[in-house]
């Protein structure tokens, strides 16, 4: 059964890893998909349109249809020429897979603004700025016709951003801006017809061979296209009362995530001598927070 057939499908970042997964799962269910990718290097440099155009080769080679864009997704006319690529193409835009992204990893003793700003703009401002001019074209077709539009937002996060994880304070914040941004637009977005969910994905890709040793176990856990069929069923007609959610796929699962809830609570308290000792009270009450395994962090 293909799930997309005849949608139209950007997917950032589509020339390697996850990305590259992504837009050929999606052709193989039928969509016609925008291969986005600047080329860069790992930590952002340059640019290279060989990725996107080989996974547009081999897209076709199987019978699919794309195309390969080179645009720079965290650039705001560099976004708005992409979203108008796959309207001028295909007449129309249903899917937004936003994959895109850099790490330049370093301890906060020692960051600079500059590997700060790169990654917060790669992964944060290039989330946002796809996903505004997708919108603005969802926007024209519900006004055109009255009709809910069923298009889709798909973002990626990370356990970074969920979890926290230390040397990465610019991805790490990025990406949880990218979870605080998945549930606002979906809160925003529902009359329109659009929904809006994340993943965080597992796999073995070039942002993680410096892992180490990697069993065939672990290749074969990390594939990359082990995250897509999440995204091909996201992508789909059939999801549209699922917005708002964050899904991790991890190493042989696949989980829900739940966001913030309140824990134990107190009434406020003026005297701020006396405050320390209810504080620490309740926070004893308090469940720890925990690390990507679920385990309490010390």
């Amino acid at each position: 059964m293909r799930l997309c057939e005849g949608r139209v499908a950007i997917v950032t970042g589509a020339g390697r890893g996850v990305g590259r997964a992504h837009a050929m799962m999606l052709a193989a269910h039928g969509a016609r998909v925008i291969v986005n990718d600047l080329g860069a290097t790992l930590q952002g440099d340059g640019n290279d349109p060989t990725p996107a155009a080989a996974v547009v080769d081999l897209i076709r080679k199987n019978g699919g249809d794309a195309v390969a864009n080179g645009d720079d997704v965290s650039n705001w006319e560099g976004a708005r020429r992409l979203v108008a690529h796959a309207v001028d193409t295909y007449g129309g835009l249903d899917v937004l897979v936003n994959n895109a992204g850099i790490l330049r990893d370093r301890f906060l003793t020692n960051m600079t603004e500059d590997e700060w700003d790169a990654v917060v703009k790669v992964h944060l401002k290039g989330t946002f700025a796809p996903m505004r001019h997708a919108i603005d074209h969802w926007r024209a077709r519900h006004k055109l016709t009255g009709e809910p539009v069923n298009a889709r937002i798909i973002n990626t996060t990370s356990i970074s951003g969920l979890f926290g994880n230390p040397s990465q304070a610019n991805y790490g914040a990025a990406k949880a801006g990218v979870a605080a941004l998945t549930i606002i637009a979906a809160r925003e977005l529902g009359r329109l017809g659009v929904t809006c969910n994340a993943i965080s994905p597992f796999a073995m890709t070039r942002m993680t061979e410096g892992l180490g040793q990697i069993t065939p176990e672990q290749r074969r856990l990390g594939d990359p296209a082990n995250n897509s069929p999440v995204v091909a069923w996201l992508a789909s007609t059939d999801s549209q009362d699922i917005t708002g959610r964050i899904f991790r796929i991890g190493s042989g699962f696949v989980s829900v995530m739940e966001g913030w809830e309140n824990g134990p609570r107190f009434d406020p308290i003026d005297d701020a001598a006396a405050l320390g000792a209810v504080i620490r009270t309740h926070i004893a009450k308090a469940r720890k927070n925990t690390g990507p395994k679920g385990t309490p962090l010390d």
